[in-house]
């Protein structure tokens, strides 16, 4: 038996050891280098020990991810729009089980690598600040109280009921204060004040903490005046475990510790770095930095029992998991189709019905549809980043057709994203050799091009995920393809062609990929990137031979053929489409290509994954001019990790759904919305603005002026907004009483009736107005909410228990505290002002301070 595998301890032999105790005694039998490479990401093996190898990076944001075949949820703004914990819990059963039979058929106590583990870097909790912030999909929006209920149900639906025996370990990210700039993220000192710190970016990590009892916590890059956060011990030692009571571990973001020598220049080199972040907290390092942590230790930097005390945290972590010393487990049979019902559920309930104008929606009838818009046929846009891949993704194209008939819907892509950024060449402009739609992809089982293909298929587009799997059922591991067929241009003019190859990160090799037109090499690109574009012109619409190759020889995830193609020919054609059509709908917004994590992107509006402009992009708008300019009724469905000022098209459009990136069915889910199958009851987790100049400067974070909290403006749409095609009423809000004690909870309840005709969901909304003598305050803040259902005609009351915490503020020194004075609270279907509801008074005596 191994080593890891018996210990359990001598003080009771009786009684069996704890893991801490275990990995105690585990911890002692280790050298100083072998202790050193064990608080790395990527630990290796100890043979003499019985440990396998263990790689704690994996990935679960919205779906067990970068692993191959899993269900892909919509993407953490989009869950959030949903405002339902229950779907939150939901999810995260999914991805730790997912996660779990990923790890099972390796087995315990064998070696784990990369994304193979129980270790989930997620959710992402950070505070969505600014809307040019491009990762901020991945968050669960900008309030502290929606963040943190949303968390809570996430974290506790990975872990699983039992403490003792977790499927899986969560760990919210990126603590703390943490959204943006990208391009500055590795070396960002932030001055935030103690009180926008303890009333906005700490809360919703407490409560995943305190509440959902997160097993780890991921520290940030950037640094709080002056300390990186990875080697602040205020926060990590004092708030995170002393304050909040956390028994976990703490991984650094990749590369933090790096990062403290390289740009914040905290210490000289790695060894230093190390010592201070292991000091302070940080338990482990993804990255090399803490390999330097024996020469830290010899000379005299930090005590080699620190390092034991990190170690403890870490193997009593395995081996609550059952990582270390169990037999190998079957892996439990998944159940799919339930899995991807789920997928499709919550891609109906993250959609958000922002505009509906004469009742456009839902369609009406059998009518003609012109599907238009650069996000209309893609796969990326249903999966944003930190992703699994899919089996059958249904983009909205695929989406419209099956549900109102393939032969009622029309197709023009119409724009691409952004100037400057090739979409994939879509369905219109291909051809194979004997005219059907699409290229014949020839499969081969091998890496040579010159074999006889495995399979032989048509496919509509070039757009694959293709991470960790194989296509077409080829044997898992090295692969080829070659497509053949014609490209059909629309019109005349300069195309410039792409061949865009989803590189893996951090690996060695990687797939080359040739375009050929008219027997032409068009490009030529080794796995080096340097290739990867070129210009045909063309001077009409005759077909051209196109061949496409890729050879899989390394650890790349999928292949896109792209294009760009004349501005005024694809307008030309959308028009076309348009024409013919009773009514248009444009699926338009962003992409995972331009808005997401240090991206290298720098086009009009973009810069490194953030934004500069918070509008449509122009190509984009362009489009939606030309086709509301055909008289025919508008639809537009914003397909985005975050609020665009679609400032025109309310003015203009008939309707408008905000769709996020909703996952592998969301085309689907879109679709069963404009038919009317599905009633929307998306909410808005972020405030929608209608120009950057209603916004403070990007790199300040201060809350001054920022979200719906702090925001003297007027939104386009305000948080917790959201239209139903059915109507909701409200009377008699009520609370348990008029005055109240510091310390003391409140009780508030209010009747909610649907008035329309249609079967729906609500959600209730409780926002709290504070005393206008507190100057710091928010002009209001959620502080409670449920989705309920509601049959059409049905009365329910609705009651929210309001406990100290929230009906507290922060004072300037970060001080929360219960204090005396008028209140008022609105319980209504979204803020006070912007929606029905009703409005209760009461008063609060005394002052109660409250525990960070």
């Amino acid at each position: 038996m191994p080593l890891a595998a018996a210990l359990i301890g001598t003080a009771h032999a009786a009684t069996p050891a704890s893991p801490e105790q275990r990995a105690a005694e585990l911890v002692a039998r280790m050298s100083l280098d072998e202790k050193v490479a064990q608080l790395q990401s990527g630990a290796p093996a100890l043979k003499r020990l019985g440990i396998p190898a263990y790689d704690w990076w994996n990935e679960g944001l919205h779906g067990a991810a970068r692993a191959g075949y899993a269900t892909v949820f919509p993407q953490a703004i989009g869950l959030a729009a949903s405002w339902d914990p229950d779907l939150m819990h939901a999810v995260g059963d999914v991805v730790s089980r997912e996660a779990r039979a990923r790890f099972d058929a390796i087995g315990a106590g064998r070696d784990h690598g990369r994304y193979e583990g129980l270790t989930i870097w997620s959710p992402n909790v950070n505070i969505f600040r600014d809307p040019r912030w491009g990762r901020g999909q991945e968050t669960y929006g900008e309030d502290p109280y929606l963040t943190g209920r949303l968390a809570v149900s996430f974290v506790q639906g990975i872990q699983g009921p039992d403490p003792d025996h977790p499927r899986a370990i969560a760990t919210p990210k990126h603590f703390a204060v943490h959204s943006g700039p990208e391009a500055g993220r590795h070396g960002f000192d932030i001055d935030v004040s103690p009180h926008d710190l303890e009333a906005t970016f700490l809360p919703a990590f407490r409560a995943a903490v305190t509440e959902g009892r997160a097993g780890s916590v991921m520290c940030a890059y950037n640094a709080l005046h002056g300390t990186p956060v990875c080697a602040d011990a205020g926060l990590l030692d004092d708030t995170l475990r002393k304050h909040w009571g956390f028994t976990g571990y703490v991984v650094s973001d990749c590369d933090a510790v790096d990062d403290m020598t390289q740009f914040h220049y905290y210490r000289p080199d790695n060894a230093g770095s190390s010592a201070a972040a292991i000091q302070a907290g940080t338990d482990l390092d993804c990255g090399y930095a803490y390999a330097e942590l024996g020469t830290a230790v010899r000379r005299g930097d930090v005590p080699e029992s620190v390092l034991d005390t990190s170690l403890v945290r870490l193997f009593a972590t395995r081996y609550r998991l059952g990582e270390l010393g169990t037999p190998a487990a079957t892996p439990r049979p998944m159940d799919d189709k339930a899995h991807a019902a789920l997928a499709l559920r919550a891609a109906g309930e993250s959609l958000v019905l922002l505009k509906n104008t004469h009742d456009t929606l839902p369609l009406q009838g059998t009518p003609r549809i012109a599907v238009i818009g650069p996000n209309a046929d893609t796969v990326e846009t249903l999966e944003a980043n930190y992703h699994g891949t899919p089996r059958a993704p249904v983009t909205p194209l695929q989406g419209l057709r099956a549900r109102f008939g393939a032969d009622r819907v029309t197709y023009a892509q119409g724009a691409p994203v952004a100037s400057g950024v090739p979409v994939p060449v879509p369905e219109t402009a291909l051809r194979t050799s004997d005219g059907a739609v699409g290229l014949t992809g020839h499969y081969i089982a091998g890496v040579d091009l010159d074999d006889a293909p495995r399979v032989t298929r048509v496919d509509r587009t070039v757009d694959f995920d293709w991470d960790h799997v194989s296509p077409a059922g080829l044997p898992k591991g090295r692969y080829a393809v070659r497509w053949t067929g014609k490209l059909v241009p629309p019109g005349p003019g300069d195309y410039i062609l792409a061949a865009h190859v989803e590189r893996c990160f951090d690996c060695a090799g990687h797939d080359p990929v040739r375009l050929f037109v008219d027997g032409k090499p068009l490009i030529d690109d080794n796995g080096d990137d340097t290739h990867t574009q070129a210009t045909l012109h063309v001077d009409d619409s005759r077909p051209h031979d196109i061949r496409l190759e890729l050879v899989h020889r390394g650890d790349d995830q999928g292949v896109r053929l792209q294009w760009l193609p004349p501005a005024s020919v694809q307008l030309a054609e959308a028009e076309r489409a348009v024409a013919n059509a009773d009514v248009t709908v444009a699926f338009v917004g962003l992409s995972p290509d331009v808005e997401g994590e240090e991206l290298h992107v720098d086009v009009p509006g973009f810069d490194g994954g953030d934004r500069t402009d918070i509008g449509l992009p122009a190509t984009q708008q362009a489009l939606l001019e030309r086709a509301a300019a055909s008289g025919k009724p508008l639809v537009v469905v914003l397909m985005s990790g975050s609020a665009v000022a679609l400032n025109w098209a309310s003015e203009h459009a008939r309707a408008i759904v905000a769709a996020w990136y909703p996952g592998q069915d969301g085309g689907t889910a879109i679709a069963r919305l404009l038919a009317g199958d599905d009633n929307p009851a998306g909410r808005l987790p972020v405030t929608f603005y209608r120009s950057v100049r209603d916004l403070p400067p990007f790199a300040s974070y201060q809350m001054k002026g920022r979200t719906y909290r702090y925001f003297d403006g007027t939104p386009l749409y305000g948080f917790g907004y959201g239209l139903s095609y059915t109507r909701f009423d409200y009377a008699g809000a009520s609370v348990t009483t008029r005055t109240l004690r510091a310390g003391q909870s409140l009780s508030a309840s209010v009747q909610v009736r649907n008035s329309g005709e249609r079967d729906g969901d609500e959600v209730v909304q409780a926002y709290l107005s504070y005393p206008s003598s507190d100057a710091l305050a928010p002009k209001r803040t959620l502080v409670g909410f449920e989705r309920v259902h509601l049959k059409a005609g049905e009365t329910r009351q609705v009651s929210f228990t309001l406990d100290p915490r929230r009906l507290s503020s922060v004072d300037a020194a970060g001080r929360r505290a219960v204090v005396a004075g008028d209140y008022t609270l609105f319980l209504g279907g979204g803020q006070p002002g912007q929606a029905v509801g009703d409005t209760v008074p009461f008063h609060i005596d005394g002052t109660q301070d409250l525990p960070k």
